[in-house]
């Protein structure tokens, strides 16, 4: 494996490269700028399996010879998801001879580290970018690399306007939430509803967050004004998934989805209202920092209070074996990776362009809904046990 700094970087530090359990790429960094990897030749990394879409690209090695560069343009490089997204990235780019740079900026929301990494892009003649957008802030570069030839790809968090992007390769988030939102109706059954909401940002508008807390809010029956905006539901009224029952919202709280976010976010809101028995986090390190808090004021996970959740990695569905979180929605970021690094090769040598799911403007990598307690209220996907979720986790 070759690993090159690009020239345009400064004041970087690099740590020590390390493998995960799942055997890919992770790197431990600091950056002052945006961080830039580039790497080839390397074996093929090992990584989960998740359901298939039959409208998606073959990831396997092709015949075609043209030498094709792309970059991998993440929110961070150390985030499971965004390993995974590498991870599948890597293994598909080896396969096919590809050279892949990895990128990111040096916090979630550095929309300038990457611009800088989508005008490297450019600039270096990739034929396309991979990005997980840190917010509005990219549109502008994004659309002079498309206006340069290059094909882009949003992978995971739409970009808004969608169209931004040539294609988005992402997890229906807004399912994602409703299959949470439907589970916990039905494990309600008919009881009241006090809501703690774990999101990401109450600063930035992310597509991520407002799709899977207003899907969650959906699938419990709760009506809301703007599917693109958090917290304009009533505070208090009638969930009407399941047998129904009265609601209240005790808290709405950024986390930064992160496990010391959830734990802080989780104090906070019990200190706003002690009776909290439903817990709704933006994803699973968020939910596992409010079961901290929790406990610490007495509260028994699963009996006097029930966590439901986003992604799927191996510490949350592990969680949901433990019973900690009752049901997560499993996200499949290898596949994201695996399906953009085709998507890309197959562009620069036919002029071939993906497209989208069926009835939706993005195609959709798919969503399982992790339990072991399935509910028959859930009606928007398939209903899992903790193994079959553990055998196709990743992180």
């Amino acid at each position: 494996m070759k690993v090159h700094i690009q020239p345009y970087l400064t004041a970087l530090y690099v740590g020590n490269l390390i493998m995960t359990s799942r055997g890919g790429l992770y790197a431990a960094i600091a950056t002052v700028g945006a961080l830039s990897i580039t790497l080839t030749a390397c074996g093929a990394s090992s990584s989960t399996s998740s359901p298939e879409s039959s409208q998606a690209p073959s990831v396997g090695a092709s015949n075609a010879t043209a030498a094709v560069s792309l970059s991998l343009i993440t929110k961070n490089l150390t985030d499971p998801l965004f390993v995974a997204m590498a991870e599948g990235a890597q293994r598909t780019a080896d396969a096919n001879g590809v050279t892949l740079t990895l990128a990111a900026g040096k916090y979630d929301t550095d929309v300038s580290g990457q611009v800088a990494a989508i005008e490297n892009a450019v600039a270096q003649g990739q034929r396309g970018i991979l990005i997980t957008p840190a917010g509005p802030g990219v549109n502008e570069a994004i659309t002079a690399a498309r206006e340069a030839g290059l094909l882009v790809i949003s992978l995971e968090e739409p970009t808004d306007p969608t169209d931004i992007v040539d294609i988005t390769f992402a997890t229906d988030n807004f399912v994602a939430g409703q299959a949470i939102g439907q589970w916990a109706a039905g494990e309600l059954d008919g009881a009241k509803a006090v809501i703690a909401r774990l999101i990401f940002s109450d600063a930035e508008a992310l597509t991520v967050d407002y799709y899977r807390d207003n899907g969650f809010l959906d699938g419990m029956g709760i009506e809301f004004a703007d599917p693109k905006v958090i917290g304009d539901e009533a505070t208090s009224g009638r969930y009407t998934t399941g047998k129904s029952g009265d609601y209240e919202i005790a808290c709405v709280v950024a986390t930064n989805g992160s496990e010391e976010g959830g734990q802080e976010g989780m104090k906070d809101c019990l200190a706003k209202n002690p009776d909290i028995n439903l817990v709704y986090a933006i994803n699973e390190p968020a939910a596992l920092g409010a079961t901290v808090a929790l406990k610490a004021a007495g509260k028994a996970i699963g009996k006097d209070v029930l966590i439901v959740s986003v992604n799927g990695t191996l510490a949350g569905i592990e969680a949901v074996k433990l019973g900690i979180i009752g049901a997560t929605s499993q996200q499949y970021p290898v596949k994201m990776g695996e399906y953009g690094v085709k998507a890309i090769y197959d562009f620069a040598n036919s002029g071939t362009k993906p497209t989208v799911t069926a009835g939706k403007d993005f195609f959709d990598t798919g969503v399982v809904l992790c339990t072991n307690k399935p509910q028959t209220t859930v009606t928007i996907a398939e209903q899992k046990d903790s193994q079959y979720c553990l055998d196709n986790a990743w992180g």
